[in-house]
């Protein structure tokens, strides 16, 4: 009998949050929208995790997002309480926020603001990882728009050239709009690092493996 297949680590994780979902006494819904509302949706699914929510008919609130004001609510979150998420301030000429997502195997995510926006991103590898640049930018070019809430770029990160993941947010969002958008982009990161490898070279692959 052929040995059945291990599941794949994004396989376990889809798992594993389905059945925290469940485990909450949560339910899966699902819902046609037009695209615009996908913040405002989220945001309101959010809410509605949680016992004695307060209606609210906005995604957005009056009073913006600051790093110091993320910064303190996401340290009473379930997540950082629990030790299932890192939260480090990170000091500079633009400071920022770095997320460690334990559950994500580690991942980390950063938070910035710029202006009246907030970016959150997450590093995928360097340039010259990818064994054919051109045709890798190409299929991902033709086939982000499948990521819901992310894009994939390229930035320069201490001093190196690579391929980033990243979304943007209205500063007045509400923080639980925030959380799904860094949940969404982890998600995201973890499904495409899996779905991308043959397009990475062997050697970076045995390099990240050791």
């Amino acid at each position: 009998m052929k040995a059945s297949t291990p599941p794949s680590p994004s396989t376990l994780h889809q798992r594993a949050y389905r059945e925290r979902m469940r485990s909450a006494g949560l339910v899966k819904k699902d819902v046609w929208i037009l695209p615009e509302y996908t913040a405002e949706l989220a945001a309101i699914e959010k809410s509605m995790r949680s016992p004695g929510r307060t209606s609210s008919r906005t995604g957005q609130t009056d009073t913006a997002l600051t790093l110091a004001s993320i910064h303190e609510m996401l340290g009473h979150t379930h997540a950082a309480r629990e030790g299932l998420m890192g939260v480090e301030w990170l000091e500079g000429a633009d400071p920022s926020l770095h997320l460690t997502m334990h559950e994500y195997g580690g991942l980390s995510v950063f938070i910035a603001k710029s202006g009246e926006h907030l970016i959150i991103e997450a590093w995928l590898w360097p340039l010259d990882a990818v064994a054919d640049s051109a045709h890798f930018n190409t299929h991902v070019l033709s086939t982000h728009k499948l990521l819901p809430l992310s894009t994939v770029g390229i930035d320069m990160v201490a001093g190196v050239p690579g391929y980033i993941m990243f979304g943007t947010l209205d500063a007045h969002s509400r923080f639980e709009t925030l959380m799904f958008e860094v949940e969404t982009l982890a998600d995201n990161v973890i499904n495409v690092s899996e779905a991308w490898l043959e397009y990475l070279k062997p050697e970076f692959l045995a390099g990240a493996a050791a």
